[in-house]
Order: structure tokens, then sequence, then C-alpha cells
């Protein structure tokens, strides 16, 4: 992947090119789309106006599910299509998802029964293709409660345990980047559409670009482009037209974590709230993460924030189906929020409207994509490329081959060979100054790409610094191999510590802004205003006094 260093040439690229497709928006549905394009022979640009991967695609429940919940809106379509991507995403990208059993407890009068369980679970593995080993198990009361002792046995008859895939969504999508730009694109965070430029037939022929770090405007010419901007889907396509009358309805979804010493949870759950919504509860390195709130959003769009109303909703879904855990907003270690782009349907509540994408292009040429999921993004991307291909004539291009191509940091022959791929790492960690701990931790984290990693380690052993060797090499790694610009960038989406390290996050943000300044030549008035972000994204995540804000 291209260096943050290199931003000038990358914006000289985009300025004097013309590309077949231009993707506007670097979530993982645009990601998507940039790789299916690059891997069919297509050339590609992609612009994201933040980081890569900033708004809904780093702020989701982590997971790359089959959508159970969709089989009671009857849904089925999207359980057996997100389903069956759920196994290819993880053979893709064995090091940023993983599977892990999870248990649905159900209790007289909730949400599911026994039978609705049973049945729900079967049609769940039919559709989904769920391969015989990882099927359904139905538990009687003293099996759930062997699984997961914290559940509360009022009236509990038992559980249904499946398997679904956890996942670092941030470190997905960037993967995914990092494979089309090794493919060919050409993708540059930071970069706002501004507008769009046509032809004299009233076409859209590309967009003029704002680099937001320096301010300079670029033009980028493109055959097709698409607008896959998420929650900004609406504000992106009113700077063409909107002429149908299909519309985004934002929803907030909100998580909050809580230390294991706390919150000793041993199982993955997904568990009735007493309003008969469902919620997860996750267990990770140490951590147990809770959500989603699901509620309709008005407020600002870049930076969602958890409230205390949203806080409490959770924490109160924790006393109740986990009687004995005595949790409260102190014990809260950090949240996040994130902002669903559904496509509205009129008299429906947030957690009703179907999570199903569609695809629409204006009379000008502009295509929109917006709904879906996480777990459906390659299919997706093959869907509308399908449509660009055809109007760009498919004879010149050949069909989607993403189905079965490893993302950056994935080419290890499978998931069966990723174990011994990290004890083989672990082993050889010390020769590059690294312990065997860190050594495994790294492996598992980056995939193929730690040896890159490792380098940076061995080279950097003798510069004396406040940071450990291990951090020190990823952030050279993040900023010279995965276009990191920012400490937030960093912390945030390129490791998560702000969300599951928060202690580290306070004892090393300063230190990691002062090597970035270093790497990137900060100017003063820069330090100081990423300096803020790193303070401000601090409050937004913890318990703070001000506003409504924790």
């Amino acid at each position: 992947m291209k260096s943050s260093v290199e931003r000038e040439q990358i914006l000289n690229t985009l300025n004097y090119y013309e590309f077949d497709v231009l993707v506007i928006g670097g979530g993982i549905t645009g990601a998507g789309i940039a790789l299916d394009a690059a891997t069919r022979g297509m050339s590609v640009a992609l612009v994201e106006m933040q980081d890569f991967a900033a708004g809904t695609s780093s702020r989701s429940t982590k997971l790359v599910h089959g959508g159970l919940r969709y089989l009671k809106q009857l849904d089925v379509k999207v359980v057996a299509e997100v389903g069956k991507e759920r196994e290819l995403v993880y053979e893709n990208a064995v090091h940023v998802t993983e599977p892990m059993w999870m248990l649905l407890p159900f209790h007289k009068k909730g949400t599911f029964g026994k039978l609705s369980t049973s049945a729900g679970l079967r049609i769940y593995d039919f559709l989904a293709g769920v391969k015989k080993e990882e099927r359904r198990h139905m538990l009687s009361p003293e099996e759930t409660s062997q699984k997961e002792p914290l559940v509360k046995t009022k009236d509990l008859l038992g559980g249904g345990y499946y398997v679904e895939y956890r996942t670092d969504d941030a470190r997905l999508t960037i993967e995914i980047i990092k494979k089309a730009i090794e493919k060919g694109a050409v993708c540059l965070n930071y970069a706002r559409a501004r507008s769009f430029m046509y032809n004299d037939q009233n076409k859209v022929i590309g967009a003029e670009v704002v680099d937001t770090i320096n301010n300079k405007r670029i033009n980028i010419h493109a055959k097709k482009v698409v607008n896959a901007t998420g929650p900004w889907v609406d504000g992106v396509r009113a700077l063409d037209s909107i002429e149908n009358k299909k519309k985004l309805k934002l929803t907030k979804g909100v998580h909050i974590v809580l230390d294991q010493d706390v919150f000793p949870l041993r199982q993955a759950i997904y568990f009735d709230t007493p309003d008969k919504r469902m919620v997860f509860a996750i267990p990770r390195n140490g951590k147990a993460y809770i959500g989603t709130t699901d509620t309709f959003f008005e407020g600002n769009i870049k930076n969602p924030v958890a409230t205390h109303k949203d806080v409490d909703y959770l924490l109160d879904a924790i006393h109740y189906m986990f009687p004995q855990v005595q949790v409260s907003k102190e014990h809260v270690e950090s949240t996040w929020a994130g902002v669903r782009p559904l496509i509205y349907e009129e008299g429906k509540d947030p957690s009703e409207i179907s999570r199903k994408d569609e695809i629409w292009q204006s009379e000008a040429g502009l295509f929109t994509i917006a709904g879906g999921k996480l777990t459906g993004y390659r299919k997706m991307a093959e869907t509308i490329v399908d449509k660009i291909s055809k109007q760009l004539g498919e004879e010149k291009y050949g069909p989607c081959v993403t189905k079965h191509l490893t993302l950056s940091g994935g080419d290890l022959g499978g998931s069966n060979q990723f174990e011994a791929f990290i004890a083989m790492k672990e082993q050889i960690a010390p020769s590059y100054g690294l312990t065997r701990e860190e050594g495994r931790r790294l492996a598992k984290f980056y995939g193929t790409n730690v040896d890159k990693v490792f380098q940076y380690a061995h080279i950097l052993g003798t510069v004396p610094s406040n940071l450990p060797l291990s951090l020190l090499a990823q952030i050279y790694y993040a900023v010279h191999d995965e276009m990191t610009y920012s400490p937030v960038d960093f912390l945030v989406r390129r490791t998560g510590m702000l969300y599951f390290q928060i202690d580290q996050f306070k004892l090393y943000k300063d230190d990691v802004l002062k090597v970035m300044k270093q790497l990137l030549n900060y100017t003063e008035e820069e330090t100081a205003s990423l300096q803020k972000q790193l303070d401000i994204c601090l409050v937004d995540a913890t318990l703070s006094e001000s506003g409504d804000i924790l």
C-alpha cells in the first residue's frame, strides 16, 4: 500500500489520469467495489473524505454474521446471501476474522422460544450453507448455564448454540483497500469530493476533489462514478440530483466496553433486552463489549457519540440478562457509536427496517449504492461492478474473481495453516528484537504482512523511544504501508487501542504523536490540531463530565 509520505505523488496521479471508475467513499462498501473493479482489469480511483473506515465501517458490532435476526423479518434472501459470505470473508482474511460459538438463551415469554429457536437455527444453517461441524446445537437449561453461568436462570428454557464470526471491521476494510492498491487501484484518504464534472451531454465524467490536509484541489476524470459514502449518500447524491423517492434513514448503534474483571463473560451471547430487542455481549482480549442500540439519528454524522441514555439502555440490558453482574457507568471503560444508512420504509421502527442494499443510477449516470451489511460487502461490490462492466463494454473485462481472493495479509494457504504460521513467527520474533509473545500477537494481527513489521522492529531496535519496540514498529508500518496520517487513525482504526486498551491509549497517545510528527513533518499548527483530535477522541469514548457525552 502507498505511504502517507507519498500523498503528493498520489494526488498527481489522480489529477492527470482518466480512470474507468471513480469510487467516492472509503468504507467497506467502496473498498470492496475498488477491489472488484481493479481485479477485473479496470483502472480505479477511490477517494475518502476522512480516514479509510472512519465512518460506519469502524463502528459496527465487529461481527461477520449471517443475520439470524432477519429471519424474524422474513428477509430470507438477506440471510441466505450474507450467511454464505461469512466463510468466504473468513477464509480470505483469517488474520482479521475468526469463528466463535454464539449462545442464544431463551426464556419464558422471550423473543425466541424453544421451537422457534430450533427451527430458526436449522433454517439458518440450511440457508447459509453452514458446514457440518459448525451447525447448531440445542441446549437444555443446565447445558446453557454451563456454557455461561452468568445468564439468568429464572424462566430459562434452554439455548441455541451456533457459530458466528468475529472481526475487526476497520482492519478488514484496510486490508481490502491494500489489496485493491496491490491490484492497481489508486486510493487516497482525506480527499473530499466537492462537486461533479459533466460533459456536454450532461453526463457525470468525474469529480472535483479537495485534499483536506493541504487544501489542494484536483479534478479526477472517470468514465463511471460510484457514490458509496454510507451515511453521506444523500448529501453526495444532492451534488448531482435526487430523482427517486428513495432516501436514507439513519439509525445509531452504540456499544460499551467493560473489563472482564467486572463482567467475567466466558461466552459470546445474543440475548433479549427488556423491550424485546436483541443485543450481543462478546468477550475480546480480556474485555467484553455489549451492543448495539438501534435508534433513529439526526445528529452529527461525522462524530456520533454515546449518550447517557444509550449507555443506561445497555447497562439495563446487562442487568436484565445477567442479574449477578453489578456494573454501573463507572465501570464503562470506553464506548463507540456508529450510524447505519438504511433505506427508509414508512412506518417502521429502526430494528424493523431491512438491511438489504440497493443500487440506482441518476440521469447523469451517477451510481449510488446504499444499505447493506458489512458481511455482504463482496457480493454488493460484485453486483454494482457487473453493471459498470456492462455499460463500459463487458467484453473488455473479466468476471468477478473476489470469491476466493485472499486479502492483504491473508496469503496463508487457508485457515488450517494459520496456527502453524503464528507459531513459526512467534519462534523467530526474538531475532528481530521482539519477545515471542509480541511476535505471536503481531502475526495474528497482521497475517503475512507481519514480516514488514518485524523488519521495522529490527531497524528501529537501536532507536531511543518511550514506546515499546513492537508499538514503534506498528507506527512505522501504519505510516509507510497503510496510509496513516494522524495518531487517531493509528490508535483507533489501525489498532483499536482506544476501545480495547484504553489505559495504553492514555499512556502512549502523546508519544505516538511525537513519532508521527517526525515521520510526517507536521507543522506546529497541524500538531496542535492533532493533539486536540486525540483529546476529543478520548472524551467522546470515555466517561466525561461535559454535555451528554460519556
